[in-house]
């Protein structure tokens, strides 16, 4: 259903916790369809990209049973089998990749698909590397990189090289190289979202797989295989990428909130928010005793510079603090994050500049000049579940009301997101 969101200038208070971690969610689903046996995921997230994983674990033959705060995965007693309709991804960028390249493990054809924004995202160097790996990988489209794709394998054990720039891709092949036969090499020029490509590697180790890698510039990956992942027996962190959204509105109002339940351990790269911020003056405090954090607005923050190779997914959000901030803020390393669901850089610096902000880009920066005064007004999603929430922060101290279309899409990755907030005072309406 179609939901248009209105928000307006309002103050936080209060405690709150944010979901289980998409990331996290997304690789413990596909790893429990690869191992042998009974997997149990407590503390998912019940979004709409970690349900498309689940649709991928059923069509490779697991039985899921998706019940309140406890998922139970158990997998095909003949190991994986060929899906016998078209894996349909929805919009989950992440299970398209990892099943794609799952899917080159198989001996017969796998045809995957997604929404409208999948079927426009680049595709072409995965197929390309399972090529080279001895599958059949193409699209059916003959004058697009990008869904439908139909794959075949058995890939075989071999070398390929990835320009870097879409750890997704590398994850994916990743996790499929243990159940290939012999030394799967995979090697990287210039690694970009590295906290991505540690979390693949730590949950392959923790499951029973050795990969070998270099773990400074993440330039190469080795595993020897077949290898057999464990079950899974688990509970998913919560997510950091959805932190940054009650952090950023209580730095950027007259507010005082605290987040509870924070995943402090430092495997989602994403928690690097809270440095940036406060190198940005914000006045955020971490407490490793409770596993929270506590943070207050009223303070002006300064802009900065970022460099957001490794964090993509929190430009959105990043952008709206650098309009808060005097002076200029200026956000490197863009370049994967205008692939994404959208191009997030043309459309944040489109919708903020409706609400009077003003914004620069390049092929590679984006230039928020901060301190202009925002007014309310109408703008869109655009479908990006990152976009909506990202406005709707912006909402909170703009003069007027901001009207956010297709605010539905939330449900992506942080399904509540509207409740939570209002729960600490958003004032956020829903139509």
């Amino acid at each position: 259903m179609k939901m248009i969101a209105f928000a307006s200038r309002h103050n936080l208070s209060g405690r709150l916790s944010v979901p289980g971690s998409k990331s996290h969610t997304i690789r413990a689903v596909l790893i429990a369809a690869m191992a042998n046996g009974l997997s149990t995921i407590r503390n998912p997230l019940p979004s709409e990209d970690c349900l498309s994983a689940t649709r991928a674990a059923r069509a490779f033959g697991s039985d899921v049973k998706i019940e309140k705060g406890v998922w139970t995965i158990q997998s095909s007693h003949d190991g994986l089998k060929v899906p016998d309709d078209v894996i349909d991804c929805g919009n989950s960028g992440t299970t398209y990749y990892f099943a794609t390249a799952i899917s080159g493990t198989l001996s017969d054809y796998v045809v995957l698909t997604g929404d409208y924004q999948i079927r426009r995202r680049p595709v072409g160097k995965l197929l390309d590397a399972m090529r080279d790996l001895g599958a059949f990988a193409v699209t059916t489209r003959s004058n697009s990189n990008a869904a439908p794709v139909i794959i075949k394998g058995p890939m075989r054990a071999g070398t390929i090289v990835f320009g870097g720039k879409m750890s997704q891709y590398i994850s994916g092949m990743l996790l499929a190289s243990a159940r290939l036969k012999g030394k799967t090499r995979i090697e990287v020029q210039k690694a970009i979202e590295r906290p991505y490509l540690q979390m693949t590697v730590d949950w392959m180790t923790e499951h029973g797989i050795k990969v070998e890698y270099d773990e400074k510039n993440y330039s190469f990956f080795e595993v020897e295989g077949p290898q057999e992942y464990k079950t899974v027996e688990t509970s998913i962190p919560s997510d950091w990428e959805s932190v940054a959204f009650p952090l950023v509105a209580a730095l950027v109002t007259d507010s005082e909130i605290v987040i509870e339940d924070l995943d402090l351990s430092g495997s989602q790269g994403d928690s690097v928010i809270v440095d940036i911020l406060k190198e940005m003056g914000g006045d955020v405090t971490l407490d490793g005793a409770t596993n929270s954090l506590k943070a207050r607005g009223g303070n002006r923050l300064r802009g900065i510079t970022v460099d957001c190779s490794d964090i993509p997914d929190a430009l959105p959000i990043l952008s709206v603090a650098a309009c808060f901030a005097e002076g200029d803020t200026v956000l490197t390393g863009i370049e994967s994050i205008r692939v994404k669901e959208t191009d997030r850089v043309e459309v944040m610096k489109r919708e903020l500049s409706k609400m009077g902000a003003s914004i620069e880009d390049t092929d590679h920066e984006m230039i928020i000049h901060g301190g202009k005064k925002l007014t309310g007004a109408k703008v869109e999603s655009h479908d990006d579940h990152r976009v909506a929430m990202s406005l709707a922060v912006a909402g909170l101290f703009s003069d007027g009301v901001t009207e956010i279309s297709n605010a539905e899409c939330v449900s992506v990755s942080f399904p509540g997101f509207y409740e939570l907030m209002n729960d600490v005072g958003a004032g956020f309406e829903i139509e």
